[in-house]
C-alpha cells in the first residue's frame, strides 16, 4: 500500500482559509474529501498539519493512504491561479530510516492524560504546563520508535511553542437522526527539536498512523527534516 505526502499553500488573505483555519471539523472535512480512495488502513491514516512559517504564508501538510486531489481545496482557500499543491510517494523516504539516524522533527499535538476514577480509566485533562507537555512527549517517544537527541547539556533538545487551546463547534448526528452541535476544546502545541530513530519500523508506524489523540482536529503528524 503506497504512502502519499502533500503540502498544500493557503492563502491567508481569502475568505475561505479564514474559515477553515477558524474551525477544525471543516478544515478535517475539506481534507476527507479531498480523497476518494482508502483514508484508513491497516498500517495508517490520514493526517493532517497547519504551519505557519510567517504571519503570510500558511502549509497545510498531509499524510494519506491514497492519492488526493486538492481541486476543491485550492478553489476555496488557496491560490487557484499560480499553485496548486505538491504531492510525492511518502514510502521510499519512509525506507531509507534506520536505526541511530538523526533528524530534526515538528510534531502538532495533544498532549493529555487519563484521570483514574474508582480505579478505572476516566475522562481525559490535558497537559498545561510546559514542563507537563514535554514529559509527556518524553515518556512517548521509545514506544514511537525515537529518543530525543542530547543538546549538549544533558537535556533533550526539545522546544514547546505555539501553545494554545483551539474551541470550536463540533455537528454530528443524533440518534433520531436530528443534527447535534456541541462545543469542543482542544488544547495544542507544537514540539520541535532533534530526535533519533531507535527502531525504523515504530517510527514508520507512528509517521504514518500519528501520534496522541485529536488527529482528526490536525494533531499527530510529524515531519522529519535533515539535521
Amino acid at each position: 500500500m503506497t504512502t502519499f505526502f502533500s503540502r498544500v499553500r493557503l492563502n491567508p488573505t481569502r475568505r475561505g482559509s479564514r474559515q477553515l483555519i477558524a474551525s477544525p471539523q471543516a478544515l478535517h472535512a475539506a481534507v476527507m474529501g479531498s480523497h476518494s480512495g482508502a483514508v484508513s488502513t491497516p498500517t495508517g491514516r490520514v493526517l493532517w498539519r497547519l504551519d505557519r512559517p510567517t504571519s503570510h504564508e500558511i502549509e497545510l501538510y498531509v499524510v494519506s493512504p491514497s492519492r488526493p486531489d486538492f481541486t476543491g481545496l485550492i478553489e476555496q482557500a488557496g491560490w487557484p491561479t499560480t499553485e496548486t499543491w505538491e504531492t510525492t510517494e511518502y514510502d521510499g523516504f519512509l525506507a531509507r530510516l534506520t536505526s541511530g539516524q538523526q533528524w530534526r522533527f515538528r510534531l502538532t499535538a495533544n498532549p493529555v492524560r487519563a484521570l483514574a476514577r474508582d480505579n478505572a480509566r476516566g475522562h481525559v485533562s490535558p497537559h498545561i504546563s510546559v514542563e507537563h507537555q514535554q514529559a509527556w512527549l518524553l515518556g512517548r517517544a521509545a514506544a514511537w520508535g525515537f529518543a530525543l537527541a542530547d543538546d549538549g547539556s544533558g537535556t533533550a533538545a526539545l522546544q514547546v511553542s505555539n501553545r494554545h487551546t483551539a474551541a470550536f463547534d463540533r455537528r454530528s448526528v443524533g440518534p433520531d437522526n436530528r443534527p447535534v452541535k456541541g462545543r469542543v476544546a482542544i488544547s495544542r502545541c507544537d514540539f520541535t527539536g532533534v530526535l533519533q530513530v531507535d527502531d525504523a519500523e515504530l517510527l514508520r508506524q507512528a509517521l504514518t498512523s500519528g501520534m496522541g489523540k485529536a488527529k482528526a482536529y490536525g494533531c499527530g503528524l510529524m515531519t522529519l527534516a535533515r539535521p
